[in-house]
């Protein structure tokens, strides 16, 4: 990628990053990251944001894994 090129991308996803938080999505930049990689390559963007608030209803694996007493 020629450097105007990245810079470009770069600057884009910091404005996509601002209006994430503004919007208080909670989405750190690296997932940000790919879900524009992901909506670029011609996934819906709807069903990502599905996928995305169905995965933060469910429990972490680690609450869930029963432990031995002690």
């Amino acid at each position: 990628m020629d450097p105007e090129a990245a810079r470009t991308a770069r600057e884009s996803l910091d404005l996509a990053f601002h209006m994430s938080n503004i919007l208080d999505t909670g989405l750190d930049r690296h997932t940000l990251s790919i879900l524009i990689a992901l909506c670029d390559l011609g996934l819906n963007p709807e069903a990502l944001a599905a996928v995305v608030k169905e995965l933060r209803r469910e429990p972490s694996p680690s609450s869930t894994i029963p432990t031995a007493p002690s």
